[in-house]
């Protein structure tokens, strides 16, 4: 591998299994890392909590943080014989999806960060903040959460510690991670861990920073408890600051589900894909191939859903990934056994539902329910806010029982479909990747890239109709390169430029391909049927990695005939797949048109291999 182990210097060998509440003065006993125990004095005095509580991440501790939970409100306990080992949880209604006007990288040069990341100052981010968190945590209790992103003994594994005053946010990080002991085994006496510091505050949009400051490996997020804002090792650990450290170090952090193909003759494929939030990440990581290849020995099981970090191996110059996380934190409206059966089936035990419907069952115990699920639409339940919902008050009003951006929160070990290698630290060899995006029109159901860096631009200039899983307007066409936008962490000049000197270490790399699940007719139909259909397109792509498909070559890409994807059995007709493959002149300028802003907002910093790219496909047409 391109990445060296971890140094042979971590000299901590007991382990403390305690877990609960300790005073001030048990903290040198419990925390033997000189580091992190400075650390977390400074972060006492500041916030002033009344009491600590020390994670050692065991399912024991998990449960009693249930039942407290539930005992102050955080938690609702649901039926436990529907779903043993959930409960249900609801934010504050002004902070339910993450909060990218808001979220700050903070360096001393707004070089470091460009123009697609907000700016500040770390030293006028450093002053705010303090004032902020001055005394936040008094009659609060400062919950201390070690945890590794990544498989134990990964090179690429990770070490952070969040301090929090979220009960929520404790018990999700011990689903989210690999919580607890096991994080100050991986760290030794080493200074490298990501500090994590955050508070709920008084939840106050007019009050909400979530800062990262890349040079010091430090997040400081204050006024949310949302997932994406407050989960420290998700988004912010392991897309913003690692993908700085990859930089750094020579390996990358994505936007990515990582899937494994295995074929009838036992032929694994590993697949990376990245598409915007809510656009089918989970649904494709979780893909169920459709009865016909099922029968003849096809096989999906999932890495990741959501987030995958890269390095090239040295020995094979193959990229190779991980998954960073231990659990899902998946979108819950529309998912049911059509949609995602290995998601519903993740989702049956051990799960924090967020923002969904709470149904009152017969005996007084709690079920929830989504817009999309499965069963029948139930007569009466409680809303995401807490108020009355029935079916002719969505008639009404249109107002729905779960927020378009409620959530589960689940533990990988649920998924049945669970890839033998997802804790493997050594990962696996990735043959694709795949970027996506949802656009009603204009944009082919698939193509591959000519090359590594056609296949970087493709990336670079993906767009994709917005979602709820981001503030702002929704359906509008927004420019995400590589599904990262919200989430690199430093300048995307110099990103663009590590994405190009990535493939200089390789001797095979990934193939790259354009897929588009979403296209529309005139009267506002999918033209595709998605989910699990998806995989005719996926062998497609296998097949081209291996060599075995047909493609023709076209001024955007290689692109399949209408006879190398497999119809049989559905309903649409070579006709109509010609249709959803086809891009007009007109429709392929007025794509290259609507890129133009992302072109001119990175102006006199894009790497000129972007540039060139755009010249060569406006020649080809």
């Amino acid at each position: 591998m391109s990445m060296a182990a971890p140094a042979e210097k971590k000299t901590m060998t007991a382990t403390n299994t305690f877990s609960g509440y300790i005073t001030r003065n048990d903290l040198a006993g419990h925390c033997k890392n000189p580091h992190a125990l400075a650390w977390i004095e400074k972060c006492i005095d500041l916030c002033k909590p009344d009491k600590l509580f020390w994670c050692n991440g065991s399912a024991a501790e998990r449960q009693s943080l249930f039942e407290q939970g539930c005992k102050d409100g955080t938690f609702i306990k649901l039926n436990q014989q529907k779903l043993p080992g959930c409960y249900f949880h609801r934010s504050n209604s002004n902070d339910v999806a993450r909060t990218e006007h808001l979220t700050f990288i903070c360096t001393p040069s707004d070089d470091l960060v460009g123009p697609t990341n907000n700016w500040m100052s770390d030293k006028e981010a450093y002053a705010r903040l303090r004032g902020l968190y001055d005394g936040c945590m008094k009659g609060r209790t400062m919950f201390i959460v070690p945890f590794v992103m990544g498989p134990i003994g990964s090179p690429l594994a990770k070490v952070g510690i969040e301090l929090t005053d979220s009960l929520y946010v404790t018990v999700s990080m011990s689903i989210m991670t690999r919580m607890g002991d096991v994080a100050w085994k991986q760290l030794g006496d080493d200074d490298e861990f990501t500090r994590c510091l955050h508070s709920v505050g008084d939840v106050n949009p007019d009050r909400r920073y979530i800062c990262h400051f890349p040079l010091d490996n430090t997040i400081w997020s204050f006024g949310s408890g949302y997932g994406g804002n407050a989960l420290l090792g998700k988004k912010c650990l392991a897309l913003r600051i690692a993908s700085y450290l990859g930089r750094q170090q020579g390996w990358m952090a994505e936007h990515m589900l990582l899937l494994c193909a295995t074929s009838p003759k036992g032929q694994k494929t590993y697949v990376a894909a990245a598409f915007p939030s809510a656009c089918g990440k989970t649904n494709f990581a979780m893909l169920i191939p459709p009865g016909k290849y099922a029968d003849q020995g096809w096989k999906i099981t999932t890495l990741g859903d959501d987030i995958a970090w890269m390095w090239v191996d040295k020995e094979s110059g193959r990229l190779r990934a991980i998954n960073p996380e231990a659990g899902y934190f998946g979108v819950v409206p529309g998912t049911n056994y059509t949609s995602n059966p290995n998601a519903m089936e993740s989702m049956k035990k051990d799960t924090i539902y967020t923002n969904v419907g709470l149904v009152t069952l017969p005996d007084g115990t709690y079920d929830v329910w989504w817009e999309g699920k499965d069963g029948e639409v139930p007569q009466r339940c409680t809303d995401w806010q807490g108020r009355e919902w029935t079916p002719q008050i969505a008639k009404e009003t249109g107002a729905k029982a779960a927020h378009p951006n409620s959530r589960f929160t689940a533990p990988m070990a649920n998924n049945p479909v669970l890839d033998e290698s997802a804790d493997d630290p050594a990962g696996v060899p990735v043959s694709a990747i795949i970027f996506g995006g949802r656009r009603s029109k204009g944009v082919p159901l698939i193509y591959q890239a000519f090359n590594w860096m056609h296949g970087v631009y493709l990336g670079f200039t993906l767009g994709s109709e917005t979602t709820a899983a981001a503030t702002g307007a929704v359906g509008v066409v927004r420019r995400d390169p590589m599904a990262m936008l919200p989430f690199i962490g430093y300048n995307i000049r110099d990103y663009l430029v590590h994405w190009s000197r990535m493939r200089k270490g390789m001797k095979d790399c990934p193939r790259i391909f354009h897929v588009n699940w979403f296209r529309k007719d005139e009267n506002g139909k999918f033209l595709w049927p998605g989910f699990g259909e998806n995989m005719r397109v996926l062998k497609w792509i296998i097949d081209r990695c291996h060599g075995g498909a047909y493609a023709v070559e076209t001024p955007i890409g290689w692109m399949p005939r209408p006879g190398d994807i497999d119809l049989e059995g559905l309903s649409v007709t070579r006709e109509q797949f010609e249709k959803m493959q086809a891009v007009t002149p007109e429709e392929m300028k007025a794509e290259i048109i609507g890129q133009e802003e992302l072109f001119l907002k990175l102006a006199g910093d894009l790497p000129k291999e972007m540039i060139f790219q755009r010249e060569l496909l406006i020649a080809r047409l």
